[in-house]
Protein backbone atom coordinates (compact mmCIF):
# COMPACT_ATOMS: atom_id res chain seq x y z
CA UNK A 1 0.00 0.00 0.00
CA UNK A 2 1.44 3.39 -0.82
CA UNK A 3 1.45 6.06 2.04
CA UNK A 4 -1.10 7.64 3.77
CA UNK A 5 -2.87 10.53 2.13
CA UNK A 6 -4.92 10.60 -1.05
CA UNK A 7 -3.51 10.25 -4.66
CA UNK A 8 -4.86 11.34 -8.08
CA UNK A 9 -4.04 10.13 -10.87
CA UNK A 10 -4.21 10.54 -14.38
CA UNK A 11 -8.22 11.60 -14.32
CA UNK A 12 -7.77 14.01 -11.73
CA UNK A 13 -10.04 11.88 -9.68
CA UNK A 14 -8.88 11.62 -5.83
CA UNK A 15 -8.57 8.09 -4.15
CA UNK A 16 -7.10 6.15 -1.70
CA UNK A 17 -4.84 3.83 -2.56
CA UNK A 18 -5.17 0.25 -1.15
CA UNK A 19 -8.91 1.21 -0.27
CA UNK A 20 -11.11 -1.26 -1.36
CA UNK A 21 -14.41 0.88 -1.77
CA UNK A 22 -12.46 3.12 -4.21
CA UNK A 23 -13.88 6.26 -1.23
CA UNK A 24 -17.40 5.18 -2.25
CA UNK A 25 -16.93 5.61 -6.62
CA UNK A 26 -17.49 2.73 -8.21
CA UNK A 27 -16.26 3.65 -11.78
CA UNK A 28 -17.86 2.92 -14.81
CA UNK A 29 -16.06 -0.78 -15.10
CA UNK A 30 -17.84 -1.69 -11.93
CA UNK A 31 -19.87 -5.01 -11.52
CA UNK A 32 -23.25 -4.39 -9.56
CA UNK A 33 -21.80 -1.62 -7.29
CA UNK A 34 -18.81 -3.62 -6.94
CA UNK A 35 -15.49 -2.37 -7.09
CA UNK A 36 -12.87 -4.84 -8.57
CA UNK A 37 -9.72 -2.65 -8.55
CA UNK A 38 -7.64 -2.11 -5.30
CA UNK A 39 -4.55 0.05 -5.49
CA UNK A 40 -1.66 -1.62 -3.75
CA UNK A 41 1.22 1.01 -5.01
CA UNK A 42 0.06 4.41 -6.64
CA UNK A 43 2.89 7.00 -7.74
CA UNK A 44 1.56 10.48 -8.79
CA UNK A 45 1.44 10.11 -12.89
CA UNK A 46 1.34 6.43 -13.50
CA UNK A 47 2.95 5.96 -16.61
CA UNK A 48 2.62 2.04 -16.44
CA UNK A 49 0.64 -0.70 -14.32
CA UNK A 50 0.57 -4.18 -13.10
CA UNK A 51 -2.39 -5.76 -11.99
CA UNK A 52 -2.49 -8.88 -9.35
CA UNK A 53 -4.99 -11.51 -9.42
CA UNK A 54 -5.15 -14.56 -7.26
CA UNK A 55 -7.03 -18.12 -7.87
CA UNK A 56 -10.34 -19.31 -6.65
CA UNK A 57 -12.23 -22.46 -7.44
CA UNK A 58 -14.00 -23.70 -10.32
CA UNK A 59 -17.74 -23.27 -8.57
CA UNK A 60 -18.74 -21.07 -5.99
CA UNK A 61 -21.30 -17.85 -5.89
CA UNK A 62 -19.99 -17.39 -1.84
CA UNK A 63 -18.42 -13.60 -1.52
CA UNK A 64 -14.36 -14.04 -0.93
CA UNK A 65 -13.43 -13.13 2.77
CA UNK A 66 -11.40 -10.30 4.16
CA UNK A 67 -8.98 -12.75 4.25
CA UNK A 68 -8.06 -15.55 2.20
CA UNK A 69 -5.18 -17.67 1.11
CA UNK A 70 -5.34 -17.60 -2.64
CA UNK A 71 -5.04 -13.62 -1.65
CA UNK A 72 -3.03 -13.99 0.68
CA UNK A 73 -0.63 -16.08 -1.33
CA UNK A 74 -0.09 -13.42 -4.00
CA UNK A 75 0.85 -10.81 -1.44
CA UNK A 76 5.00 -11.39 -1.96
CA UNK A 77 4.04 -11.14 -5.50
CA UNK A 78 2.88 -7.65 -5.16
CA UNK A 79 5.61 -6.87 -2.80
CA UNK A 80 8.17 -7.91 -5.38
CA UNK A 81 6.22 -5.85 -7.84
CA UNK A 82 6.69 -2.80 -6.11
CA UNK A 83 9.79 -3.35 -5.54
CA UNK A 84 11.32 -3.97 -8.47
CA UNK A 85 9.11 -1.03 -10.25
CA UNK A 86 10.02 1.35 -7.55
CA UNK A 87 10.71 4.77 -8.96
CA UNK A 88 9.38 3.94 -12.72
CA UNK A 89 6.32 5.55 -12.40
CA UNK A 90 4.50 2.05 -12.29
CA UNK A 91 0.87 1.64 -10.29
CA UNK A 92 0.26 -1.81 -8.50
CA UNK A 93 -3.05 -3.21 -8.31
CA UNK A 94 -4.85 -6.34 -7.27
CA UNK A 95 -8.75 -7.64 -8.22
CA UNK A 96 -11.27 -8.14 -6.23
CA UNK A 97 -13.70 -10.92 -7.05
CA UNK A 98 -17.42 -10.62 -6.22
CA UNK A 99 -17.37 -14.68 -5.84
CA UNK A 100 -14.51 -17.30 -5.39
CA UNK A 101 -15.72 -19.53 -8.30
CA UNK A 102 -14.97 -19.20 -12.13
CA UNK A 103 -18.86 -20.62 -12.81
CA UNK A 104 -18.92 -22.01 -16.23
CA UNK A 105 -19.96 -19.78 -18.67
CA UNK A 106 -20.21 -16.94 -15.97
CA UNK A 107 -16.59 -16.69 -15.94
CA UNK A 108 -16.63 -14.38 -13.08
CA UNK A 109 -13.41 -13.76 -12.57
CA UNK A 110 -12.61 -13.01 -16.02
CA UNK A 111 -15.87 -10.22 -15.77
CA UNK A 112 -14.19 -8.60 -12.69
CA UNK A 113 -10.73 -8.40 -14.56
CA UNK A 114 -12.46 -6.55 -17.15
CA UNK A 115 -14.42 -4.35 -14.93
CA UNK A 116 -10.94 -3.70 -13.17
CA UNK A 117 -9.33 -2.61 -16.05
CA UNK A 118 -12.18 -0.77 -17.42
CA UNK A 119 -11.65 1.48 -13.59
CA UNK A 120 -8.03 2.09 -14.24
CA UNK A 121 -8.24 2.87 -18.21
CA UNK A 122 -10.44 5.40 -16.64
CA UNK A 123 -8.53 6.35 -13.77
CA UNK A 124 -5.19 6.27 -15.82
CA UNK A 125 -5.96 7.16 -19.02
CA UNK A 126 -4.13 3.68 -21.54
CA UNK A 127 -1.15 3.54 -20.08
CA UNK A 128 -0.01 -0.37 -20.58
CA UNK A 129 -0.81 -2.85 -18.42
CA UNK A 130 0.53 -6.45 -17.02
CA UNK A 131 -1.52 -8.32 -15.73
CA UNK A 132 -0.26 -11.29 -13.48
CA UNK A 133 -2.61 -14.10 -12.34
CA UNK A 134 -2.14 -17.42 -10.61
CA UNK A 135 -4.36 -20.57 -11.00
CA UNK A 136 -7.53 -19.22 -11.82
CA UNK A 137 -6.47 -15.69 -11.77
CA UNK A 138 -3.96 -16.71 -14.63
CA UNK A 139 -6.97 -17.77 -16.70
CA UNK A 140 -9.02 -14.34 -15.81
CA UNK A 141 -5.97 -12.81 -16.73
CA UNK A 142 -5.54 -14.50 -20.09
CA UNK A 143 -9.02 -13.89 -21.21
CA UNK A 144 -8.96 -10.23 -20.25
CA UNK A 145 -5.86 -9.82 -22.30
CA UNK A 146 -7.98 -8.55 -25.04
CA UNK A 147 -8.65 -5.11 -23.57
CA UNK A 148 -7.35 -2.02 -25.02
CA UNK A 149 -4.96 -1.20 -21.94
CA UNK A 150 -3.60 -4.93 -21.68
CA UNK A 151 0.17 -5.46 -23.46
CA UNK A 152 1.08 -8.38 -21.65
CA UNK A 153 0.26 -11.40 -18.95
CA UNK A 154 2.37 -13.39 -17.01
CA UNK A 155 0.61 -16.77 -16.13
CA UNK A 156 1.35 -18.46 -12.82
CA UNK A 157 0.42 -22.19 -12.76
CA UNK A 158 -2.91 -21.45 -14.89
CA UNK A 159 -6.06 -22.78 -15.23
CA UNK A 160 -6.11 -23.49 -19.35
CA UNK A 161 -9.35 -25.74 -20.26
CA UNK A 162 -9.02 -26.64 -23.60
CA UNK A 163 -11.88 -24.89 -25.16
CA UNK A 164 -10.50 -21.63 -23.85
CA UNK A 165 -10.21 -18.79 -26.81
CA UNK A 166 -6.89 -17.56 -27.47
CA UNK A 167 -8.22 -14.96 -30.19
CA UNK A 168 -7.78 -12.21 -27.68
CA UNK A 169 -4.23 -12.68 -26.88
CA UNK A 170 -3.17 -11.56 -30.64
CA UNK A 171 -0.55 -9.22 -30.76
CA UNK A 172 0.45 -9.62 -26.92
CA UNK A 173 3.42 -10.49 -25.14
CA UNK A 174 2.29 -13.70 -23.34
CA UNK A 175 4.89 -15.34 -20.66
CA UNK A 176 3.75 -18.39 -18.85
CA UNK A 177 5.22 -20.11 -15.64
CA UNK A 178 3.95 -24.07 -14.57
CA UNK A 179 5.40 -26.07 -11.94
CA UNK A 180 6.38 -29.82 -13.45
CA UNK A 181 4.87 -31.41 -10.16
CA UNK A 182 1.86 -29.14 -10.10
CA UNK A 183 -1.43 -31.61 -9.40
CA UNK A 184 -4.23 -29.00 -9.66
CA UNK A 185 -3.96 -27.35 -13.01
CA UNK A 186 -2.25 -28.94 -16.08
CA UNK A 187 1.45 -28.20 -17.28
CA UNK A 188 0.59 -30.03 -20.71
CA UNK A 189 -2.63 -28.13 -20.68
CA UNK A 190 -1.13 -24.69 -20.25
CA UNK A 191 2.00 -25.78 -22.96
CA UNK A 192 -1.05 -26.35 -25.39
CA UNK A 193 -2.36 -22.85 -24.81
CA UNK A 194 0.73 -21.29 -25.26
CA UNK A 195 0.96 -23.08 -28.37
CA UNK A 196 -1.96 -21.92 -29.30
CA UNK A 197 -2.06 -18.42 -28.03
CA UNK A 198 1.55 -18.14 -30.40
CA UNK A 199 -0.40 -19.73 -33.49
CA UNK A 200 -3.31 -17.07 -32.70
CA UNK A 201 -0.61 -13.89 -32.93
CA UNK A 202 0.39 -13.86 -29.37
CA UNK A 203 4.53 -13.91 -28.66
CA UNK A 204 4.51 -16.27 -26.11
CA UNK A 205 7.19 -17.85 -23.99
CA UNK A 206 6.92 -20.78 -21.90
CA UNK A 207 9.11 -21.86 -18.27
CA UNK A 208 8.91 -25.40 -16.33
CA UNK A 209 9.66 -24.41 -12.45
CA UNK A 210 11.29 -27.66 -11.72
CA UNK A 211 10.60 -29.52 -8.65
CA UNK A 212 7.57 -27.12 -7.60
CA UNK A 213 3.66 -27.49 -7.45
CA UNK A 214 0.61 -25.12 -7.36
CA UNK A 215 0.93 -23.64 -4.40
CA UNK A 216 4.01 -22.05 -5.22
CA UNK A 217 5.54 -22.45 -1.91
CA UNK A 218 8.72 -24.73 -3.31
CA UNK A 219 11.23 -22.23 -4.79
CA UNK A 220 9.34 -19.03 -3.88
CA UNK A 221 12.14 -16.82 -3.85
CA UNK A 222 12.10 -17.68 -7.68
CA UNK A 223 8.52 -17.47 -8.31
CA UNK A 224 8.86 -13.90 -6.88
CA UNK A 225 11.90 -12.58 -8.86
CA UNK A 226 10.96 -14.53 -12.32
CA UNK A 227 7.31 -12.63 -11.91
CA UNK A 228 8.73 -9.33 -11.10
CA UNK A 229 11.48 -9.18 -13.18
CA UNK A 230 9.63 -10.59 -16.50
CA UNK A 231 6.96 -7.91 -15.55
CA UNK A 232 9.14 -4.86 -15.46
CA UNK A 233 11.03 -6.85 -18.74
CA UNK A 234 7.44 -6.39 -20.45
CA UNK A 235 6.99 -2.71 -19.54
CA UNK A 236 10.70 -2.16 -20.91
CA UNK A 237 12.04 -1.34 -16.96
CA UNK A 238 14.58 -3.90 -17.75
CA UNK A 239 15.80 -6.25 -20.85
CA UNK A 240 14.39 -9.82 -20.91
CA UNK A 241 15.93 -12.70 -20.92
CA UNK A 242 17.86 -13.65 -23.51
CA UNK A 243 16.11 -16.78 -24.18
CA UNK A 244 12.47 -15.01 -22.93
CA UNK A 245 13.34 -12.27 -25.79
CA UNK A 246 14.09 -15.49 -28.77
CA UNK A 247 10.70 -16.89 -27.66
CA UNK A 248 8.67 -14.25 -28.05
CA UNK A 249 10.31 -13.68 -31.65
CA UNK A 250 9.54 -17.06 -33.10
CA UNK A 251 7.17 -17.26 -35.71
CA UNK A 252 3.46 -18.02 -34.97
CA UNK A 253 3.88 -21.69 -36.15
CA UNK A 254 7.22 -22.57 -33.89
CA UNK A 255 6.16 -24.91 -31.00
CA UNK A 256 9.61 -24.17 -29.61
CA UNK A 257 10.45 -22.45 -25.70
CA UNK A 258 7.51 -23.50 -24.27
CA UNK A 259 8.74 -25.30 -21.29
CA UNK A 260 12.12 -23.72 -20.71
CA UNK A 261 13.72 -24.65 -17.55
CA UNK A 262 13.27 -21.82 -15.13
CA UNK A 263 16.69 -20.95 -13.56
CA UNK A 264 17.42 -21.01 -10.27
CA UNK A 265 18.18 -17.43 -8.40
CA UNK A 266 20.74 -16.93 -6.18
CA UNK A 267 19.20 -14.41 -3.72
CA UNK A 268 21.18 -11.50 -3.44
CA UNK A 269 20.39 -7.86 -2.37
CA UNK A 270 19.89 -4.50 -4.34
CA UNK A 271 22.62 -2.20 -4.14
CA UNK A 272 21.88 1.04 -2.00
CA UNK A 273 19.52 3.22 -4.02
CA UNK A 274 18.09 0.88 -6.58
CA UNK A 275 15.99 1.94 -9.11
CA UNK A 276 15.20 0.71 -12.34
CA UNK A 277 17.40 2.19 -15.31
CA UNK A 278 14.75 2.96 -16.86
CA UNK A 279 11.87 4.98 -15.92
CA UNK A 280 8.91 5.50 -17.95
CA UNK A 281 7.72 8.33 -19.29
CA UNK A 282 4.74 9.90 -17.65
CA UNK A 283 2.20 12.71 -18.57
CA UNK A 284 2.83 16.28 -17.82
Amino acid sequence: MSGSGNRTGGSGRSRTPGNSTGSGSTGRGSTGGHRALVWRGLPERPGAAVLVLHGGQEHSLSRPGPVNLAGLRMAGFVHALRRETEGAGVAVGTVRYRHRGWNGERADAAKDAIAALDDLAEELGPVPTVLVGHSMGGRAALRAAGHPVVTGVVALAPWCPAEDPCEQLADRDVLMLHGDLDRITSPADTRAFAARGRAAGARVCGYTVLGTGHTLMRRIGDWHRATARLSAGLLGLRDLPPEAATALALPVHSTASLDLPLPAHTRTAPPAGHHPSRPLPTDA
